[in-house]
């Protein structure tokens, strides 16, 4: 699990391409501090498991479905990627539940400066948009923002100058991909409400039955 607050802005130094999967080397300050074999990263908002280390990067491999799912299969050495390592169980918890796994990828369609920030207009597929709300999390390349406003498909987001400098989004241009990772927490409520036909839905006697209420 990861809360969407960036620790490092690393490079993919290379990239071995193998039937099955990517493996991807990426170096990072991050490397020689206390990351270990096996940890999960999230390399821009995809948690992967650290596989070797050496004193300057990690490597790291990417399934097929994994470079499909997100933007991962249009890196290329030199690519600059955000980076967070999984969250201690003492650590602090300033952004919002990120779990490393992308929903989707998103396009930047519309970018202006307002005062000293910069809004950024995100067109997500259809699919996605009932998950993200006005003043709710969305995790943008592994970066925990908040939704300034939504309709239809398209949301936007509000940039600061220490963001934009801290993480890659400031570098961002219209028409660029970007991934995607809605809140968990209205995946929850969704299958707990019964969309999909998987659950009779929220109801009385569900309510008395767990003890949310008296039973009559």
């Amino acid at each position: 699990m990861f809360t969407g607050i960036i620790e490092d802005i690393g490079t993919i130094t290379a990239i071995a391409k193998a039937p099955g999967k990517w493996e991807f080397s990426v170096s990072t300050a991050l490397a020689a501090q206390d990351a270990r074999e096996g940890d999960s990263i999230a390399v821009d908002g995809v948690c992967l498991t650290v596989t070797r280390l050496d004193r300057t990067a990690f490597y790291a491999d990417a399934s097929l479905e994994t470079l499909n799912l997100t933007t991962l299969k249009e890196k290329k050495p030199g690519s600059r990627v955000n980076l967070e390592r999984a969250i201690k169980s003492d650590g602090r918890f300033g952004g919002h539940f990120v779990m490393g796994h992308v929903d989707g990828v998103g396009t930047i369609t519309g970018r202006r400066k307002e005062g000293d920030s910069t809004r950024l207009e995100v067109e997500v597929p259809a699919d996605l948009s009932r998950y993200i709300v006005r003043k709710g999390s969305v995790a943008i390349d592994g970066i925990s923002l908040t939704v300034n406003e939504q309709h239809g498909n398209i949301f936007t987001v509000n940039i600061i100058p220490f963001t934009a400098l801290k993480t890659t989004i400031g570098a961002k241009n219209l028409r660029d991909k970007v991934n995607i990772e809605t809140d968990i927490m209205g995946r929850y409520i969704e299958n707990f409400m019964g969309r999909g036909g998987r659950r009779e839905g929220l109801t009385v006697d569900l309510l008395n039955e767990h003890g949310f209420t008296k039973g009559e």
